[in-house]
């Protein structure tokens, strides 16, 4: 089944793609939350029209995607948890507590665009990805310290 998204939903693709997913994930659950439409041959043909229509305010959007991201490369992020002797850490580090210490340095980056591959359960140094546009992406380092 091939369905157009209307967002950005991580390991499936971007807004305004056509994408093949199995009919039930898009009957049951993109389609009626409006995370997709049908792709009719009417629906692509409005979708290459749109694009075409949008292309210079796309190409701005990536423009701007850029400069966010190269204020990106040179920070370090340090995130305070509260974490036993033994160093594990109460709770976890989540793309949350990435954006709020994004937002203290004067950078504004949606939470959802912020990816953590693997649970952040430890002290220590770990990577975060931004996923700014679908071909600007940055890997942001943090560190996890004791409060």
């Amino acid at each position: 089944m091939q369905v157009i998204l209307r967002e950005d939903i991580f390991n499936l693709g971007f807004k305004d793609e056509v994408v093949t997913v199995k009919p039930g994930y898009g009957r049951n659950y993109l389609i009626p939350q409006g995370k997709a439409i049908m792709a009719t041959p009417s629906a692509i043909k409005m979708l290459e029209e749109n694009l075409r229509q949008r292309a210079h305010k796309l190409e701005k959007i990536k423009a701007d995607a850029q400069a966010v991201a190269a204020k990106l490369e040179g920070v370090s992020l340090t995130i305070g948890a509260k974490a036993s002797a033994a160093g594990k850490i109460f709770g976890s580090v989540t793309n949350i507590q990435v954006a709020e210490e994004l937002a203290k340095q004067g950078i504004e980056i949606d939470r959802k665009s912020i990816y953590i591959k693997d649970a952040v359960k430890e002290l220590g140094s770990y990577k975060a990805i931004a996923r700014l546009h679908k071909e600007v992406s940055v890997e942001i380092p943090f560190e996890v310290v004791a409060e």
